[in-house]
């Protein structure tokens, strides 16, 4: 991607932002209320459907007390993308390392799990942690309070909760494939090194890695197969891979073997496992004929907490947000805050130079996103 944007480049990257954002939020929310409110990630097998069956088109159903609510997946991405900004500012002032800029920031969200409402005295907050509605706990899974409950950053020589297998650091991850500029091996890689904060199974990681590369592709303007292909290519001959390249495989013989329906969303789904719900996003992705009939589809099947906000982001990126169903938007909980945040976000990538860059007055961004 070119140094310089162009003001149409600007406004792809902008939409495409959002529409991940969004998209993953909303499918977060569809996902929570078909599941009883679960956390995402973990799912429940239900009974196995027909053969041929097709999906029943989801809505918004109350979920912790009201329709649109989101989980804990929405409220960790918002954070990732507060910690890459920050990351971003740090490496225009020579002070870079994103997977501790990250860690930093889901520590922040940490404390939304744990206190009462925002603590206007620390200095490192920031405007999102300020947000009171972020203070609601939404069943966060173990793993990640386990693996955040202390400042230890866990690292890829020595993971936090090495036997967590479940989808919830891939459900964060695809902020990281919306940094454009950088090479996917770079989005693969910086995923992976946050991903064992708090998953240190070698599928979890390599889930959220690939998916981060297939978001990646999306942001910059790929087909959704053409990205899938990318991840897959990336995933060659790295340790703990297989099951998540054999997952994909069989999402893409899945598109090719005939009209969708939800016994294919069941058996890509097996044992709930990240790669499994991964590979039931991209299915429902590929073969979706817009993004309510997409989250149907990924709803439908026993990892639907965690397919339907991953297969929604990878909806968002690659159409935009336009493309995301009117209704839903209008009921989504925190869709100011979401909007706020992608707009910085592609703020931060594409004028970064006007925002803190030589003879900027800096300082209102700075309170917003504080490196110290």
């Amino acid at each position: 991607m070119s140094a310089v944007w162009g003001r149409a480049e600007q406004l792809d990257f902008r939409s495409r932002v959002r529409g991940c954002l969004l998209g993953g939020a909303i499918g977060d929310a569809v996902g929570a209320g078909v599941s009883g409110a679960g956390a995402p990630g973990t799912g429940s097998p239900g009974a196995a459907p027909e053969p041929g069956s097709l999906p029943a088109e989801v809505d918004l159903v109350p979920a912790y007390g009201r329709r649109g609510a989101v989980t804990w997946a929405t409220q960790l991405t918002m954070f990732t993308v507060d910690g890459l900004i920050r990351a971003q500012i740090r490496r225009e002032r020579g002070h870079w390392h994103p997977p501790t800029d990250v860690h930093r920031a889901h520590r922040r969200w940490y404390s939304t799990q744990r206190d009462w409402g925002p603590d206007e005295r620390r200095a490192d907050n920031g405007w999102l942690a300020l947000e009171e509605w972020l203070y609601a706990r939404r069943d966060p899974a173990r793993p990640l309070l386990l693996g955040l409950g202390d400042e230890v950053m866990g690292t890829t020589e020595a993971p936090k909760n090495p036997r967590a297998r479940d989808a919830g650091a891939a459900l964060r991850s695809a902020p990281f494939g919306l940094l454009v500029g950088w090479e996917p091996e770079l989005v693969s890689l910086l995923a992976d090194e946050c991903a064992v904060h708090t998953h240190g199974h070698p599928a979890a990681r390599r889930s959220a890695s690939a998916y981060a590369v297939i978001v990646h592709g999306l942001a910059r303007r790929a087909p959704l197969e053409a990205a899938v292909g990318a991840a897959l290519g990336l995933l060659a001959g790295q340790p703990g891979a297989e099951p998540v390249s054999r997952a994909l495989d069989e999402a893409l013989e899945s598109v090719r073997a005939g009209v969708p329906d939800v016994h294919r969303v069941a058996a890509l789904g097996g044992s709930g496992g990240a790669e499994d719900a991964l590979a039931v996003a991209v299915y429902c992705a590929l073969v979706a004929e817009d993004v309510r009939h997409g989250l149907s589809l990924a709803a439908a099947g026993p990892t639907a907490a965690a397919a339907a906000p991953l297969c929604g982001a990878l909806l968002g990126a690659w159409h935009g947000e336009t493309a995301l169903p009117p209704l839903w938007l209008a009921e989504l909980e925190g869709r100011a805050a979401l909007l706020e945040l992608a707009d910085d976000f592609a703020m931060e990538l594409t004028q970064a130079q006007a925002l803190h860059g030589p003879g900027a007055r800096e300082e209102a961004w700075l309170r917003r996103y504080p490196v110290g």
